[in-house]
């Protein structure tokens, strides 16, 4: 069964990472160069664009209020050359997003550690693919997870990761249209 993406679709499907420390939003895409859509995204100081719901932490939070950008580290060639961090995301296809969007709902991103996973994997999945639907065919979908980002599976432990953040480990998920930039974060 398929759910028809709308504002409340979308409030229950990214509702899966607010029990989790994650940052999952959306904003417009403003640049030819969606990196710089990203940053912007990093810096928390935006809203959705449809004015749907977002996720996020640290919003309100003394750190965020003090530094927009916490718990992420923009390093000032990032924004000089927000090119500078195309090595450290990697394009997967489709299929990994929905994947990797379960994963980072999951306690310490790792599904193998919800003794009920199997039980709610297919509404689990569900709601990936609602949060997909915002992104058309023709979207782009960048991880983290190195270079074997395209053929990983997202149901096994994440070993490995490009951090983005202040934190000890943080997992990433950047989905990329014509209109819009979105992205999924997961810290443990």
């Amino acid at each position: 069964m398929t759910t028809e993406l709308d504002e409340r679709s979308w409030a229950e499907a990214i509702g899966m990472y607010e029990r989790r420390v994650a940052v999952a939003k959306v904003t417009g895409r403003e640049h030819d160069n969606w990196l710089l859509d990203l940053a912007i995204l990093m810096r928390g100081d935006t809203r959705d664009v449809r004015g749907w719901r977002t996720v996020d932490w640290w919003d309100g939070e003394l750190d965020r209020i003090d530094e927009p950008s916490y718990p992420f580290v923009i390093a000032p060639e990032v924004l000089a050359a927000p090119d500078a961090w195309k090595p450290y995301l990697h394009e997967i296809p489709r299929s990994q997003a929905l994947r990797f969007l379960v994963a980072l709902a999951a306690p310490w991103v790792d599904v193998r550690n919800d003794p009920d996973f199997e039980e709610h994997k297919e509404a689990l999945e569900a709601d990936a693919g609602v949060i997909l639907s915002r992104f058309p065919e023709g979207s782009h979908f960048y991880a983290n997870t190195g270079r074997d980002s395209a053929t990983r599976n997202y149901y096994q432990r994440i070993s490995g990761w490009f951090p983005f953040s202040t934190r000890t480990f943080d997992f990433g998920l950047v989905l990329v249209s014509e209109k819009e930039v979105g992205m999924v974060w997961a810290f443990r």
